[in-house]
């Protein structure tokens, strides 16, 4: 789906906060600023080269760019790669984007899987408890490569307390799977399941893990977290 058309009904509603006559100062230099971001981040948004890939869902971009330049400016994230997850889609899709920002270009769109506790063809619950095999939602940087039992893996380290701040403990990462490929979704109707991580199909997995890896900016999405995950970021 193109989402090109949403991102400036987002700038017009924002914007229109800003005429209510009953606002504080506070909240409207607060919804003047969150008006420029929105149409900033739509601006970028409608430049990008989508590369054959389907672009991803506005709301999920916009505030994954606003996470990356606040990491960025603290110095979490480095490499101006930005890697999208949005949990709010089927597992049966492609939900997972790896964007070049100084392109402005989707390098890779594919599969990925969500936690076996998690939901079945649905993301629903999340945890950063060990144990729960559970997926962790917000913003994380990616480490280093280290190959175990699921081969080449990249390490992540949860950048939000409470929320995912435990990925290196609960060995979070990111792996190939085979049970992440169309013919898993054929034989059972759904994407397979992980422990927690966010698993991508076997033939794909060096080929991310190469480009993302040392202090690029991961953010998985779910828009029932997301007041939860910014406020956290900017905590």
């Amino acid at each position: 789906m193109n989402y090109k058309i949403f991102p400036l009904f987002f700038v017009l509603l924002l914007m229109s906060f800003t005429n209510l006559p009953n606002n504080t100062n506070s909240k409207k230099n607060s919804a003047v600023a969150e008006a420029k971001s929105v149409s900033k981040n739509a601006s970028i948004y409608n430049q990008i080269d989508a590369n054959s890939f389907a672009l991803p869902n506005f709301e999920c971009f916009s505030a994954a760019l606003d996470g990356f330049h606040l990491l960025k400016e603290k110095g979490l994230v480095q490499k101006n790669i930005l890697t999208l997850v949005d949990f709010s889609l089927s597992s049966n899709n492609k939900r997972l984007w790896v964007i070049d920002l100084d392109k402005n270009i989707i390098l890779f769109q594919t599969l990925v899987a969500h936690g076996r506790n998690t939901g079945e063809e649905f993301a629903n619950e999340f945890s950063n408890q060990a144990e729960s095999f559970k997926s962790s939602i917000g913003f994380y940087a990616t480490g280093e490569i280290y190959n175990g039992k699921h081969g080449l893996s990249l390490k992540l380290d949860g950048l939000e307390k409470g929320l995912n701040d435990r990925a290196r403990e609960r060995a979070v990462v990111i792996h190939g799977a085979d049970y992440v490929s169309e013919s898993f979704i054929r034989q059972n109707k759904r994407l397979g399941r992980s422990q927690g991580c966010p698993a991508i199909p076997v033939e794909m997995n060096e080929k991310i893990i190469n480009v993302i890896k040392d202090k690029s900016c991961l953010f998985i999405y779910h828009p029932s977290k997301l007041e939860e995950v910014m406020s956290k970021l900017n905590s």
